[in-house]
């Protein structure tokens, strides 16, 4: 059952084991599993049969869950256990009667919200992302971008699992630039998404108390891919003074499998964007730079009428802001945090340019609006927003930095279906 390195690049191997929740067709109860290879492995009927009795501390009924919040919970110390057993369990030859019982098709599994989610929030932090937004809008970044990670909080009814579908959402739009033209109701005419990664949080940290970033670690579950859905020609109508609203509200999609922190350990990294002015103290990595961030390659490509068009290439260590400073400045002013809440880093963005030339680090289309930000390969087919049918595939990989091995946090996919008709609306 161990992996051939004749195979194709897996994103489920050994080095990963993720977490998801999962239906089929044959139980459509809800619970636990991990992910390898092209199976999900039944963590429930492991537990059932005794798999994790012999690991000190391990309460029962944990994977049963039709969530991962009770595992989560769990110490870290537990967490290894857990992943070194199964390691050794999926590296060993498997029987027969093992295949059947415990693993399940990936192509037959139904993926479920992996977690009970109380809070979302999500971040502004890539400076090439801001430069490029704030040019677009003929203003400079604002000087609080460069002292604190710029956030808001989102809603977790338009949480979705990756394949769910987007509605085109309604909003209130501004058809001309003039402000002699009156905004009217109307489907977003500018459909955009956004290339970020998530992270779910593992135990709770009281109200009214401050996270130390040097314990941050210990707060996080593990990291799946996001795409913040955004609806421009809403978002810019709305934006001031408040924020956004409806613009962020059609939905916002993830991977399925949550790739755990300890897994993440083999992609530890240093940040690649200098901070000035220098963090304030609850912003300033206490541990060494080189573990500071994660080095993960992302991609997005939009799959449109036949054709695939690949959009974006980029790095989570590319963002000013780390996932560590973010999640120590989400609670700092003594919100609290629950286990299983989500947060998203923004959108990623770099300066990274492709064999053309052209800069391919871009995390989103309105970026791309800007001329010298342009594809040639989508400006010679009019690719500019979103359209209707048309499908976004995002995918992440690490390699690890000992053995030189990838693997991946899966696909987080979405297909743009039409607005729904609004009575009484002028379309």
């Amino acid at each position: 059952m161990g992996a051939s390195k004749c195979l194709p690049r897996r994103p489920f191997t050994l080095e990963n084991i993720p977490y998801g929740v999962i239906t089929t067709t044959k139980d459509p109860n809800p619970r636990c599993a991990t992910a390898f290879e092209d199976n999900a492995v039944d963590l429930s009927r492991l537990e059932c049969d005794g798999f994790f009795t012999s690991i000190p501390g391990f309460p029962k009924d944990v994977f049963s869950q039709p969530n991962l919040n009770k595992f989560a919970l769990l110490s870290q110390e537990i967490h290894a256990d857990v992943r070194k057993r199964l390691v050794g369990f999926l590296s060993a030859a498997v029987s027969q009667d093992d295949l059947d019982k415990y693993f399940i098709p990936l192509v037959d599994v139904e993926n479920k919200w992996p977690m009970a989610t109380a809070n979302f929030s999500d971040f502004y932090c890539s400076l090439e992302h801001a430069e490029n937004c704030s040019e677009l809008f003929g203003m400079k970044v604002s000087p609080s971008w460069y002292s604190i990670p710029t956030v808001y909080n989102g809603r977790t009814s338009s949480l979705k699992v990756s394949k769910d579908p987007i509605r085109r959402p309604w909003g209130v739009i501004q058809k001309e630039t003039s402000p002699g033209h009156a905004p009217i109701m109307s489907p977003t005419r500018k459909l955009d998404f956004e290339l970020e990664m998530g992270i779910f949080l593992s135990k709770p940290l009281p109200a009214g108390h401050i996270l130390d970033i040097k314990h941050a670690k210990e707060y996080i579950f593990g990291f799946v891919i996001l795409n913040d859905w955004s609806a421009r020609d809403i978002q810019t109508f709305e934006m001031a003074p408040l924020g956004p609203f409806h613009g962020k509200g059609c939905g916002t999609t993830i991977s399925p499998w949550i790739v755990t922190i300890e897994a993440l350990e083999v992609a530890k990294c240093s940040r690649t964007i200098p901070q000035c002015p220098p963090p304030l103290s609850h912003l300033a990595w206490k541990g060494s730079k080189e573990h500071a961030t994660f080095n993960i390659e992302l991609t997005a490509k939009i799959l449109r009428n036949g054709r695939t068009y690949s959009v974006t290439s980029t790095n989570l260590r590319e963002l000013y802001w780390s996932p560590y400073q973010q999640l120590a400045h989400l609670p700092s002013a003594g919100e609290g945090l629950a286990t299983g809440d989500l947060y998203g880093t923004g959108t990623i963005s770099s300066d990274r340019r492709d064999s053309n030339g052209e800069k391919i680090g871009l995390g989103c289309l309105l970026e791309r609006t800007l001329p010298l930000n342009q594809l040639s390969s989508t400006k010679a087919d009019g690719v500019v927003y979103l359209e209707d049918g048309d499908e976004v595939v995002m995918e992440g990989w690490c390699q690890s930095a000992h053995s030189g091995n990838w693997f991946g946090f899966g696909e987080c996919r979405g297909r743009i279906l039409p607005a729904l008709s609004l009575e009484g609306a002028k379309l």
